[in-house]
């Protein structure tokens, strides 16, 4: 791949976006293989943990200026086209059948404000600067929308989304777009726990827990039952939640359990 880099360390993958200069910024190609790397990652048996970083000074600064300069010429088809490809790259990491984790430095802005929203854990250095600046270009944050409501809500979008103004990594941890701020020599080794604890993890319950999350978010209550009751059978009597049971009753390590140390 051109612009990111995938890399393997046992059963955790690392997929880097490699546009150092231009500040990890988006292009057509980019999302192309960010797509293409997270649906590829989503069906390997032998990856369990998926970090998504950015190489150089920033995670990643939003759309690539020559890129937008090219979209000015796009027919109103062709931006609906150009937006849906988005969409699905966002919608392949969302839909991640592993965790992913969020290794945020330097600035996420625009789009990369998105990427952090739809990481499942978000590790933020604590000099990130973030926000939904599209407004300041006269135009709006639509693809990325679904994804951030679902991760900070609609009152701190309506105050970020409106203005387009940057902020700090405060805010970010405050209004849950990220879930941990570190000193940026840290970031390493902070996911490089989260990774080891993931890893203990039944790898198919954490899928479906990932499952369930978005299942019972888009329902109404009243199917919640019929879905949570049916999830934790299959779950119980899967090979996986059977080991996982008679493993704590034997106080045992269970199979699927990768050592922490």
């Amino acid at each position: 791949m051109a612009t990111i880099q995938v890399t393997t360390d046992g059963a955790v993958a690392r997929v880097t976006l490699a546009r150092p200069d231009v500040r990890n910024a988006f292009n057509a190609e980019v999302i192309r293989e960010l797509r293409d790397a997270f649906l590829a990652l989503s069906t390997d048996p032998s990856i369990r943990v998926v970090v998504l970083a950015g190489e150089g000074k920033s995670f990643c600064g939003g759309a690539d200026v020559n890129w937008m300069r090219g979209a000015l010429a796009l027919t109103y088809e062709k931006n609906v086209a150009d937006a849906e490809a988005m969409s699905d790259m966002f919608r392949a990491i969302d839909c991640c059948s592993k965790p992913v984790i969020g290794r945020i430095h330097g600035a996420a802005l625009g789009g990369g404000a998105g990427l952090t929203a739809v990481c499942d854990i978000a590790i933020a250095a604590d000099d990130t600067t973030f926000g939904f600046t599209e407004v300041k270009l006269g135009i709006i944050p639509a693809v990325i929308s679904p994804f951030v409501l679902a991760k900070i809500g609609q009152s701190h979008a309506r105050a970020l989304f409106l203005t387009g103004e940057r902020f700090n990594a405060r805010h970010a941890l405050a209004i849950g777009l990220v879930h941990q701020l570190v000193d940026e020599d840290d970031l390493d080794k902070t996911i490089g726990r989260i990774a080891r604890e993931l890893l203990t993890s039944g790898p198919n319950a954490v899928a479906a827990a990932k499952t369930l999350i978005a299942r019972v978010t888009a329902a109404t209550y009243d199917e919640t039952r019929g879905i949570t009751a049916s999830m934790i059978a299959q779950q119980r009597t899967s090979e996986e939640g059977q080991e996982g049971l008679h493993a704590f009753l034997e106080r045992r390590s269970a199979s699927f359990a990768q050592d922490e140390t």
